[in-house]
C-alpha cells in the first residue's frame, strides 16, 4: 500500500562522530503502530532546503526491541541534506518522515540457531546493528560475526554501541575492525575490501559455507564484490542479503520530457485510491518523473532504483526498467516496478501504488 508522509519532531540529535549525528524522533503513542518496524528497515525522511524539497533514506540504527526510531547521517560532501541535518537541524525541530520500509531483513526464529555474518563499511553500519542486536537477543543460541570497513577509528560510527554488543554477547558475536586509512598491527586488517583480503578472511576467519545468512551493506563495488565472491565458491543467492548506500554510478540519465514525440502513452496512476491520467513520452523519462511533472503526490526517495520507496504494481501495459537493485525476481515476476526507473513502451500503462 502507498504510504504517506507524517510530521515529526526531533526528540533529540547527538554526534557518533564529528561528521555524523543519531537522530533519535518522537514518535507519539498514536503513530507508534503505523511505525513499527523489523531490524534493518529504513525511514524516508522529507524537508524543504532554501526552497526545495529534498528527500533522502536512513536505515534505523535502532533495533525494534528499544522502541525508540533512531538513525544516523553521516555529512558527505556536497550532500544537502545530510549537511542541513549535522550542521542545521535541532532538537524539536520538525520533519516530514514516512512511514518504516524495507526488506533488508530475515525473520526472528528463536527456535533456530544459526550462523550470520555482515559485511560493513561506513554509515553502512547502521541497519547492520539493528539487524545484529536484534537476532542475538531473540535467538539466544545464534552467533554473529560482523567484518566493518572504515577510514579511521576516529570515523567508526556507533562504535561505542557496537562494542557494547561485543562485551554483552562475548562468546556469539565476532567484531573485526578493517581501516583504510591508518595501519594496524596486522595486515589483513588494513586497506580495502578486495578479491585478495577475501581470500585471506575465507582462510584466516571464516568458514564461508557454514554461515546461514549473509548481510552486506556499503557501497555498491563493495557490496557486488563480496555477493560475487561468496556465489562463486557456491554459497546460494538466497542466503545473501544486501543493501546498497548511496544511489549507484552509472545509472542511466533520463530524458527530459518531449510532448511532441510521436510516440506517446497514456498513462493512469493509482495512489491512495486516486486515479491520475496523464499523456507522457516513450523517450526515456521514468514515470515517476513524468508524474511528479503533473502534479501527482507519489512516495519516493532515491531515485536510483535502490531505495523501493516507489515501488508498484504495472496493471496494464509494458515498461522497460533500466535498473533495478531493490525487487526479487519473484516480484518483477508479479508485475511490480519501480516507477523512478520505469520507461512506457506501449500505449496504454496503468500502475497501482496501493497493491
Amino acid at each position: 500500500m502507498a504510504q504517506r508522509f507524517y510530521p515529526i519532531k526531533l526528540k533529540e540529535i547527538r554526534k557518533t562522530t564529528k561528521d555524523c549525528s543519531v537522530l533519535t524522533f518522537d514518535i507519539s503513542d498514536s503513530l507508534k503502530e503505523a511505525f513499527s518496524y523489523k531490524h534493518g528497515q529504513h525511514l524516508t525522511l522529507k524537508t524543504n532546503i532554501n526552497g526545495e524539497e529534498v528527500r533522502r533514506s536512513y536505515s534505523l540504527c535502532s533495533s525494534p526491541l528499544d522502541h525508540v526510531w533512531q538513525v544516523a547521517v553521516k555529512k558527505i560532501d556536497d550532500g544537502r541534506f545530510s549537511t542541513y541535518v549535522n550542521d542545521v537541524l535541532k532538537v524539536g525541530d520538525e520533519l516530514e518522515i514516512m512511514p518504516p520500509n524495507g526488506k533488508f531483513y530475515k525473520e526472528i526464529d528463536k527456535t533456530k540457531t544459526k550462523n550470520y555474518v555482515a559485511f560493513a563499511a561506513g554509515s553502512g553500519i547502521t541497519p547492520i546493528h539493528s539487524i545484529i542486536k536484534t537476532h542475538l537477543t531473540e535467538e539466544p543460541n545464534s552467533r554473529f560475526k560482523l567484518f566493518y570497513f572504515n577510514q579511521t577509528i576516529q570515523s567508526i560510527i556507533l562504535k561505542e554501541e557496537v562494542e557494547g554488543l561485543k562485551n554483552k554477547f562475548l562468546n556469539r558475536f565476532e567484531l573485526y575492525h578493517f581501516l583504510t586509512k591508518e595501519k594496524r598491527d596486522a595486515p589483513l586488517f588494513n586497506g580495502r575490501m578486495s578479491v585478495e583480503k577475501m581470500d585471506s578472511i575465507s582462510n584466516l576467519l571464516l568458514d564461508i559455507h557454514s554461515v546461514d545468512e549473509y548481510f552486506l551493506c556499503g557501497p555498491i563495488e563493495m557490496v557486488f564484490l563480496i555477493r560475487d565472491y561468496i556465489q562463486e565458491h557456491g554459497v546460494a543467492k538466497e542466503k545473501i542479503h544486501f543493501e546498497l548506500f548511496g544511489t549507484p554510478k552509472g545509472a542511466k540519465k533520463k530524458k527530459s520530457i518531449d510532448v511532441n514525440n510521436a510516440d506517446m502513452s497514456d498513462i493512469s496512476i493509482i495512489n491512495n485510491g486516486v486515479r491520475t491520467s496523464f499523456l507522457m513520452s516513450q523517450s526515456g523519462v521514468s514515470i515517476l518523473d513524468a508524474a511528479l511533472s503533473n502534479n501527482a503526490d507519489l512516495p519516493f526517495a532515491c531515485k536510483g532504483g535502490v531505495c523501493c520507496t516507489c515501488k508498484a504494481k504495472l496493471i496494464e501495459g509494458e515498461i522497460e526498467m533500466e535498473v533495478n537493485y531493490a525487487l526479487e525476481k519473484e516480484e518483477v515476476e508479479q508485475g511490480y516496478i519501480l516507477t523512478c526507473q520505469s520507461v512506457p513502451k506501449t500505449k496504454n500503462i496503468v500502475v497501482d501504488f496501493d497493491c
